[in-house]
């Protein structure tokens, strides 16, 4: 993953295109509501956080880690045009990013990664990837599935608990590579003391 985020470059598109995967990993949010988020939407002061506009009208509000929320600020500083009711994420044109313009970007930086990383070559990554990829670390760092499914969006903790079994399924696979101590268990023996014990029950 932070070989796919990599480092902002210089150019308008580059640092636009950081701050969405930044914000992608960091939210887990899907590919409509990034698309959505509005300069609006964004809370720096205090605690920092972005209010995503979910399926069915559900909106909820994602803390944003300093490193997403000073990225955050870089970007608007560079662009005061973008204000209030702009999308914080716009093309060329200024209007907001379509899920195309997203699935392209990533799959550049995709490819930019693979430098460092060549096993991403074959494996197939998409903007959902990156939801999958935030729940995953989440639930390794210790987070509670119903926290999961409260910062995914989830309208019920059943979807979230696939994570929990795939979760588990990676660990049988780790423990499957160990190998099994080849200790040898000695016969017990009761001695005499214990034997009589045993006999006057």
């Amino acid at each position: 993953m932070i070989a796919v985020l990599g480092q902002p470059g210089t150019e308008w598109t580059s640092q636009r295109d950081h701050l969405l995967l930044s914000l992608l990993y960091n939210t887990g949010a899907r590919v409509s509501e990034i698309v959505g988020v509005r300069v609006v939407d964004v809370v720096l002061d205090g605690a920092a956080c972005v209010h995503l506009h979910g399926k069915g009208r559900k909106d909820r509000s994602v803390p944003l880690w300093k490193t997403t929320a000073a990225a955050i600020r870089v970007w608007l500083n560079a662009n005061p045009h973008l204000r209030d009711s702009a999308a914080l994420l716009p093309n060329r044109s200024g209007h907001p990013m379509t899920r195309c313009n997203v699935a392209q970007r990533l799959a550049l930086a995709v490819d930019r990664a693979s430098a460092e990383q060549p096993s991403l070559k074959t494996k197939h990554i998409s903007p959902h990837t990156l939801r999958h990829t935030t729940a995953m670390h989440l639930l390794q760092s210790g987070v509670p599935f119903n926290v999961i499914a409260l910062w995914l969006g989830h309208e019920s903790t059943n979807t979230t608990h696939r994570y929990v079994e795939a979760n588990l399924e990676m660990k049988e696979k780790a423990l499957a590579r160990l190998e099994a101590l080849d200790i040898k268990l000695k016969r017990f023996r009761a001695g005499d003391e214990l034997m009589r014990f045993l006999q006057t029950l």
